[in-house]
């Protein structure tokens, strides 16, 4: 018995026998007795079919050695049967006939060895099998438990050629015979071939087992999931029952196993249609495809073996926000080939590149100071983009959005949706880009602030913000003026406004200047109390008044002459003219160094003369000289005025003033 994997050579029996030979002569040999012709009953003996099919033993057959001429009585006998065949046509054909089977028997037979495929005829189905014709006198049996595991039709049917190997055994006077071991390894030289030609079968579905399917190609072979398709396999038992082609990837005879795939398959079909497709591809190429998945930066086409790259901003020349909202999964579109890496086999697709340029005819249709109407399609932190129209989008930046000057950001003023006016600021046809402003197209608030706000007007607002040079004040919502540290208060020396002003607080301040072209306005906070206006209304030059020395300096001496009013009584107006070269400031010959200011004390009161007035730069110059002079003056008129004698002098003046 052989294994049905096991592929035995035909190899020749070593010791052949003639008992075939035997039997043939044993036949041939004339008989002794009875008056039949010698010739006849050799005739019958050959004619004669054996009453049961007698298995011949596997040997050769030697050619039968020569019959020697018959004697006497024998050869006249002979010759007479001879010479009535020349006469008449049977004989003729009956000695034709002895003499084929003679040298059918005379040429060398060879038994077919145990394990070596044969060809024989179907004679007949019955209950124990299927009974073969194998040629030589010699009939087989295939027993019907071969065919126990056959589904479908019976395969054998009288009269139709089939290959059968001999087991050894014999049943029933039968020669037992294997038709599944000659199927079996027809099957597995076919896959064997297949395998090493890299060719395709077919086999059939017949079960799903873990990690993937059992194919029938002949033999059980195993199709792992991965290797069903080029997509991933969800549901195995829907491939039950299917008929596919595959392609076997490796195979052990000896126990029984074969994997293969149909993705080996499919991947060399992808992959010629692939470069096929390939060649025929160049740059400006107008395509159909089908979007075969979406992504948040685009689609991928598939063309039809290679996917190509829809990129989100070559979907439409308008704002797309997804690429869910132009092209759908399935669909299928046409697109231009914008880019082509044959090396890579990258494609990149272009779908708005089919439609006219909006952008080619924009400097025409928006020029420089239109007004124009659109939606906010976008916000950045520098600025909004503007929708015009499906694919012209222009960019106002935050500095073009108000006209005031305070940072906010562009989310604070617009949001996506917003319809706007807008003017177009510039137009740059070659990087497809427009400018737009908002502020441009609404009233300049700053000449509307001038109108309502002339200088001299008092505002009232709170600090929003501090410098080491002032305060600004918010007037309204967006505007601002500058209080300078040196307007906030008449009184003292301001050398720090947060000494004075807290962010918060809510102060009045006067309109000094509006300067329109540079958006600025300048307040004053000591301006509202005006002080000098009122003393100004009641001084005038040449009036004599008192005030209280402040401060001594090298120049001079500063004088308050009221609340927050302060004049300077300059040196050379405290003592009168000295030669030159003799200076009261200069070190005395005892060494020490004389006062500045002369004759003047801080904190002293003295008599002053309005010498000068500047209502503009609230200046008052005073001098401590002419009052003295204007003093005497004054006390030798009323000294006249009380004495009698006309001859009284200044002396008698001093002197009277002094005894008093």
């Amino acid at each position: 018995m052989f294994s049905d994997n096991e592929n035995p050579g035909a190899e020749n029996s070593a010791g052949q026998t003639t008992a075939a030979a035997s039997a043939l002569e044993q036949t041939t040999q004339p008989e002794t007795t009875g008056n039949a012709p010698v010739a006849v009953a050799e005739k019958d003996a050959v004619l004669a079919p054996p009453l049961e099919p007698v298995e011949p033993a596997a040997v050769t057959v030697n050619p039968a050695e020569p019959v020697a001429e018959p004697d006497g009585a024998a050869a006249v006998e002979h010759a007479s049967v001879a010479g009535t065949g020349d006469s008449g046509e049977a004989s003729t054909d009956a000695t034709a006939e002895m003499e084929q089977l003679m040298e059918q028997y005379a040429a060398p037979h060879q038994v077919p060895a145990e394990g070596e495929i044969e060809t024989g005829q179907v004679v007949a189905v019955t209950n124990l099998g299927v009974v073969v014709d194998l040629g030589g006198k010699t009939e087989g049996l295939i027993p019907v438990q071969e065919f126990a595991e056959s589904d479908g039709p019976f395969p054998l049917k009288a009269g139709e050629p089939v290959e059968v190997q001999r087991t050894g055994d014999r049943k029933d006077g039968y020669v037992v015979l294997s038709y599944q071991r000659v199927r079996r390894r027809r099957v597995w030289t076919k896959i064997e071939e297949a395998y090493r030609n890299k060719t395709d079968i077919t086999g059939k579905v017949v079960d799903t087992i873990k990690g993937g399917l059992v194919v029938d190609v002949g033999v059980r072979a195993f199709l792992p999931a991965s290797q069903a398709d080029v997509h991933p396999v969800r549901d195995l038992d829907q491939w039950k029952d299917r008929e596919l082609t595959v392609r076997i990837l490796k195979m052990n005879r000896k126990r029984g196993n074969v994997v293969v795939s149909r993705r080996a398959i499919q991947d060399e079909q992808v992959q010629a249609q692939k470069q096929g497709l390939l060649d025929s591809m160049a740059e400006g190429q107008i395509v159909h495809g089908i979007v075969k998945n979406v992504t948040g930066y685009g689609a991928f086409v598939d063309l039809g073996g290679i996917d190509g790259l829809l990129h989100i901003t070559d979907m439409s020349w308008g704002r797309v926000a997804s690429p869910l909202d132009a092209v759908r999964p399935g669909e299928d579109v046409e697109v231009k080939i914008l880019k082509f890496d044959r090396e890579k086999g990258r494609v990149s697709l272009g779908r708005k590149q089919l439609l006219p340029d909006p952008w080619s005819s924009v400097a025409e249709r928006y020029p420089i100071g239109k007004k124009m109407s659109g939606k906010i399609a976008g916000l950045t932190d520098y600025g909004a983009f503007v929708e015009l129209e499906p694919g012209i989008e222009g960019l106002v930046h935050v500095s073009e959005m108000s006209w005031s000057k305070r940072k906010v950001h562009p989310s604070k003023i617009v949001k996506v949706g917003d319809d706007v006016e807008v003017i177009v600021l510039g137009v740059d046809s070659n990087v497809r880009r427009i400018s737009l402003g908002m502020k441009q197209a609404q009233t300049d608030p700053w000449q509307v602030l001038a109108e309502k706000y002339p200088v001299g007007t008092v505002v009232s607002g709170k600090i929003r913000n501090l410098t080491e040079f002032g305060a600004f004040l918010e007037i309204e919502e967006g505007f601002d003026g500058l209080i300078h540290v040196s307007d906030i208060s008449w009184t003292g020396r301001v050398k720090n406004p947060s000494d004075v002003l807290k962010k918060g607080d809510t102060v009045e301040a006067k309109v000094l200047k509006i300067d329109v072209p540079s958006r600025r306005v300048s307040l004053g906070v000591k301006q509202v109390n005006d002080i000098w206006s009122t003393w100004f209304e009641k001084h005038k030059v040449g009036d004599l008044v008192r005030g209280k020395v402040s401060r001594v300096t090298t120049f001079g001496a500063f004088v308050e002459l009221g609340d927050g009013i302060e004049g300077l009584c300059h040196i050379s107006e405290i003592e009168e003219r000295r030669p030159k070269g003799d200076n009261p400031l200069q070190s005395s010959g005892t060494g020490q160094r004389a006062r500045p200011g002369g004759l003047l004390d801080p904190g002293r009161d003295y008599e002053f003369k309005i010498v000068k007035i500047s209502l503009d730069q609230h200046k008052i110059g005073l001098s401590f000289r002419a009052a003295a002079k204007q003093a005497e003056r004054r006390d030798m008129d009323d000294y006249r005025s009380t004495k009698t004698s006309a001859k009284a002098t200044i002396g008698d003046a001093i002197m009277a003033k002094r005894s008093q």
